[in-house]
C-alpha cells in the first residue's frame, strides 16, 4: 500500500497564533475540522519536526508537516465538464465560463457547477483527489458567460477577495441592449435593492428594499436598427447590477428573462420542470431579432493584481458562439443609413 501523502506548509504572517487545526483547515479546504483533528491526535502533524498537539499554535516562518492518513471528507463531486482556460498557474485559474453553468453547488443542486468541473481539473494535478479545492471569489449568473477567476489556495483566495471587496478589480462586460441609446457614454447612478415582493430579483425603483449605492458606466460600441451594443463597467458589485441598470433607463438586456423597461419585472413564468433545476435555468423563449435563448451579457474583460507576485494581470474572454452569431445576424440585417458606430 502506498504511503499517505505528506505535505509541508509554511505559516503565513496573517495566520500568526492560530491553532494548528485551524491553520491546516485553511490549507486543506476539503477536510472537515473533525478529520483534521483526528489526524493531529494520531500524531500526523509536526511543527519544525516537533510533534504537534491540538493545542499547538503556529507562527510565521514555521514549517508545518502533515501526513494525510485519511482522505478528504468534504470533497466536491468532480465532473469532467468543458470550460475554456484563459490562464493558469500554481495559485489561480482564469476561465471563460460557458452560459448555463452555475458557479458553485447550491441547495439541491450539487453537481454540474463550475466548482465541480474545476475540482476534476485540480484533482489531475495532485497526488490524491481533494488536496486542492476551487475557490470561487466572485460569481457570474448562470446565463452570463465570460471571464471569472478561481483560486487554488487559501492565501490567493484571501488576497483576490480583498481586491474585490475594496473594488480594486477592473472588470467590464459586453451587453446588447434593447433600443438605441442616444448618448455615446453615460453613467447610471441608481441605488439597487431587493425587488419588493420577490426574494431573488433586484430593483432600482424607488420602492426597492435595502437599496445600496450602485454605479455603472455605459459606452456605446455599436448601434443597430433596434438594439445597442454597449460596454458596461460596474463600479460596484450588486447582484444583477448591469441588467437592472439597463432596464431602469429603458434599455433592458436583449432576451433578459426577468427585467423589463423601467425596471418592471416580467410576468412570473410557469413552474419550472423538474429536469430544469433552479428557476433561472428555465429556458427562455427565442428572441426574434437575435435568435438568442439567454440574455446577451458577457464578462469580456478582467484585470487584477496577482495575489502572490503583485503583477497587474489583464484578461479578455472571447464572445461565445451564440453571442457572436447574434451580432452577425443583426449586422446582416442592418439597413444602410442607420449610422452604426464602431
Amino acid at each position: 500500500m502506498p504511503a499517505p501523502p505528506c505535505l509541508e506548509l509554511f505559516v503565513e504572517t496573517y495566520l500568526r497564533g492560530n491553532r494548528i487545526d485551524s491553520f491546516l483547515l485553511k490549507h486543506l479546504r476539503n477536510y472537515s475540522p473533525w478529520r483534521i483533528q483526528r489526524i493531529i491526535q494520531a500524531g500526523g502533524a509536526a511543527i519544525d519536526d516537533e510533534p504537534a498537539e491540538l493545542t499547538s499554535r503556529v507562527y510565521p516562518g514555521q514549517r508545518v508537516s502533515v501526513r494525510l492518513f485519511e482522505p478528504p471528507d468534504k470533497l466536491l463531486e468532480p465532473e469532467a465538464l468543458d470550460f475554456e482556460v484563459l490562464y493558469e498557474d500554481a495559485w489561480l485559474l482564469v476561465l471563460n465560463k460557458p452560459a448555463g453553468m452555475i458557479c458553485h453547488p447550491v441547495g439541491d443542486f450539487q453537481t454540474e457547477s463550475l466548482c465541480n468541473a474545476v475540482q476534476a481539473h485540480l484533482d489531475r494535478q495532485t497526488a490524491r483527489p481533494g488536496l486542492l479545492r476551487p475557490g470561487i471569489v466572485h460569481r457570474l449568473d448562470r446565463q452570463t458567460s465570460g471571464a471569472i477567476v478561481v483560486t487554488k489556495d487559501h492565501l490567493s483566495h484571501r488576497q483576490v477577495s480583498i481586491q474585490f471587496q475594496q473594488e480594486r478589480i477592473d472588470k467590464a462586460y459586453i451587453a446588447l441592449a434593447e433600443g438605441v441609446l442616444s448618448e455615446d457614454e453615460r453613467v447610471v447612478d441608481l441605488p439597487i435593492g431587493q425587488s419588493r415582493g420577490d426574494t431573488i430579483l433586484m430593483s432600482a425603483r424607488a420602492d426597492a428594499m435595502d437599496a445600496k449605492p450602485s454605479k455603472t458606466r455605459l459606452r456605446v460600441l455599436r448601434r443597430f436598427a433596434a438594439q445597442t451594443l454597449v460596454e458596461a463597467k460596474p463600479y460596484t458589485g450588486r447582484n444583477h447590477q448591469i441588467r437592472v441598470h439597463l432596464a431602469a433607463i429603458g434599455h433592458p438586456v436583449v432576451a433578459d428573462e426577468y427585467y423589463e423597461t423601467g425596471g418592471r419585472l416580467k410576468s412570473k413564468r410557469p413552474a419550472v420542470p423538474e429536469e430544469c433545476g433552479e428557476a433561472d435555468e428555465y429556458p427562455n423563449a427565442v428572441d426574434a431579432a437575435t435568435g438568442l435563448t439567454r440574455h446577451f451579457l458577457h464578462a469580456y474583460r478582467l484585470a487584477f493584481a496577482h495575489p502572490i507576485t503583485g503583477e497587474w494581470m489583464r484578461f479578455r474572454a472571447p464572445l461565445t458562439a451564440d453571442l457572436s452569431a447574434a451580432l452577425h445576424r443583426l449586422a446582416r440585417e442592418q439597413t444602410p443609413g442607420t449610422g452604426d458606430q464602431e
